[in-house]
């Protein structure tokens, strides 16, 4: 089975025999829906494969061929009137360099340059029309250029990742993000030109991908024709995979491997699942990049998992999204994250656009949390709508980040290898202590703010922030066992096997109780644990050490259960 896993080109992955889910449906239901479409998923979700679907079924260029790439899909078999009919532009705004107003100008000036080059190259039109694109000095006055020269064609436009500089704008410099988005700025008046060959005919049908809604206010008054279909129920597995399809892909490893193909989609499922994008939706939905990199990555040797289950690359483009954490006000931000990781959700009414002139409030942060893919939406309540974190992906990078805030807001350092280290020790030896000392390390440093809020979800995230640093184990916090809920769970995970597993309890003494009040929480938690034992579960799991952990923010205690 050839994994796609990286791969945009929508001809290659198709006519080279990659495996391919099949999207294609949804190009009949865009139709159906208009003409003009925005369509905005998390970051490497597979929007890029399905914009470059679009282009090979509409271009005329590709006519010839159409049935080698189409035949065997849904919507070869099913083709709509405007199949191969359209000149398509294309263009896509990643790679623009953001350190300055001069670097993005220029940047985006070549990228809008090439495309528009490229287009007029590609249907052979006559040589001076590239001449006369290159002699216009700004992005405005190329497309206003290039819509006259196109002027008697019905053209298709796809912009992938319109939104890719500008996120990295809004995270480093609020002020420049406004100068070349807001009223004057370059890149409103580039949408206005397109805009105008809507209305003028030239730009038949549009459709734009994305990651968030941050510029659609700022284009309203130059961009107010398009449609965003995000929130949409109808297209809520346009891009990602569902349950069936993720199971048919894992479908030959589960054959090959003579793995429980329950138990390797559950894993999956865990690690990558967990999206929705209408509180209607049917079902949740997969990252479609991060599965085809567990099958890309998958050791077929050995039948076992990736040692690093999300891709360096991922995490580095969520890293980089982390940034926008800053926007508004941090710690009304970072009170956010304390009730995500302490409580599992929160509650917020999500916008479908942000005006940054007024404001940047909690429910615009929590929205904007949902558009990258942190949290995801659950159901809707009275209050508004709820979001969780989706998967034990997003899970680490919250508690990479949380470490890193942890860290500035008390000015201590957490070293990553001494973490390694103390799991290391926990998993290899049964030895709790080396984690213990980091955790005391830590305790004892953070700041009189912090320890006022003190209680057992504040020192069940502090522990976690610690363990999420090695990769050794699967983490699982408060899974519902017959209506009971550990606190943490360390379980073994492929590719790693460990001599231990563990359960850890955590109990909160407040000091004002005293000694009594201690000991009362260490029969309470070391009682907890030992009904925990009984649970099915939990007694079938082999090498399982169970522990009490007892804190009053500053004493630190530790009773072995078994």
């Amino acid at each position: 089975m050839k994994i796609p896993y990286g791969l945009s080109n929508f001809k290659k992955v198709i006519t080279e025999g990659f495996v391919y889910v099949d999207k294609t449906a949804y190009i009949a239901a865009l139709e159906d829906d208009g003409q003009y479409h925005f369509l905005l998923r998390p970051r490497r979700f597979g929007k890029s494969l399905f914009i470059s679907a679009l282009e090979y079924y509409y271009d005329v260029k590709h006519q010839a061929d159409f049935d080698a790439i189409f035949s065997k899909l849904h919507i070869g078999q099913h083709p709509t009137p405007t199949r191969s009919s359209y000149q398509v532009l294309f263009m896509e705004f990643s790679g623009i360099a953001t350190d300055s107003a001069e670097s993005v100008y220029r940047a985006f000036n070549t990228k809008v340059d090439v495309a528009l080059r490229n287009f007029l190259k590609r249907y052979e039109y006559p040589q001076q029309a590239q001449a006369g694109v290159a002699a216009m000095t700004s992005p405005y006055e190329k497309m206003e250029y290039f819509f006259g020269v196109t002027a008697n064609q019905k053209l298709l436009l796809l912009l992938d990742e319109y939104d890719h500089f500008a996120n990295s704008i809004l995270a480093e410099n609020m002020p420049l993000f406004k100068t070349i988005v807001g009223k004057g700025g370059f890149v409103r008046s580039f949408y206005e030109t397109i805009k105008a060959a809507t209305q003028r005919g030239t730009v038949d049908r549009l459709f734009i991908t994305g990651v968030t809604p941050i510029m659609l206010d700022s284009l309203t008054s130059g961009f107010n024709i398009g449609k965003n279909l995000s929130l949409q129920e109808d297209f809520n597995a346009a891009v990602g995979f569902t349950k069936d399809e993720v199971a048919g892909l894992l479908q030959p490893l589960a054959v090959d491997c003579d793995l429980d193909a329950a138990v390797l989609l559950n894993d999956v499922t865990r690690w990558y699942n967990g999206y929705r994008f209408h509180a209607d939706a049917p079902e949740t939905i997969y990252n479609a990049n991060m599965v085809l990199y567990f099958l890309d990555n998958f050791d077929t040797k050995r039948c076992a998992y990736p040692k690093k289950m999300l891709d360096a690359n991922i995490a580095s483009d969520y890293g980089k999204l982390m940034g926008l954490f800053g926007i508004g006000d941090r710690e009304d931000n970072y009170k956010v994250l304390d009730e995500l990781l302490n409580t599992g959700e929160v509650i917020a009414r999500q916008a479908e656009k942000f005006d940054f002139d007024k404001g940047f409030f909690r429910d615009d942060f929590i929205s904007l949390l949902a558009y990258m893919g942190f949290v995801s939406l659950q159901r809707e309540e009275l209050a508004g709508e709820v979001f969780a974190i989706p998967n034990h992906v997003m899970q680490e990078m919250y508690f990479q980040y949380f470490k890193a805030e942890l860290e500035r807001r008390n000015q201590i350092e957490i070293p990553n290898r001494g973490l390694a280290s103390a799991v290391a020790s926990l998993a290899a030896d049964d030895n709790i202590q080396p984690l213990m000392d980091e955790m005391q390390r830590v305790l004892q440093v953070l700041s009189n703010r912090d320890f006022m809020k003190m209680d057992e979800k504040h020192i069940k995230t502090l522990l976690l922030t610690l363990l999420y640093h090695s990769p050794v184990y699967f983490i699982q916090s408060e899974r519902e066992m017959n209506h009971r809920y550990p606190d943490i769970l360390l379980l073994e995970r492929s590719p790693y096997a460990v001599p231990h597993q563990h359960l850890i309890e955590l109990k909160y003494a407040k000091k004002s109780e005293g000694v009594k009040g201690w000991e009362a929480k260490r029969e309470e938690g070391i009682t907890q644990v030992q009904g925990y034992l009984q649970l099915p579960e939990i007694a079938t799991l082999p090498k399982l050490s169970a522990w009490v952990v007892l804190t009053d923010s500053e004493q630190l205690n530790v009773v072995k259960i078994q």
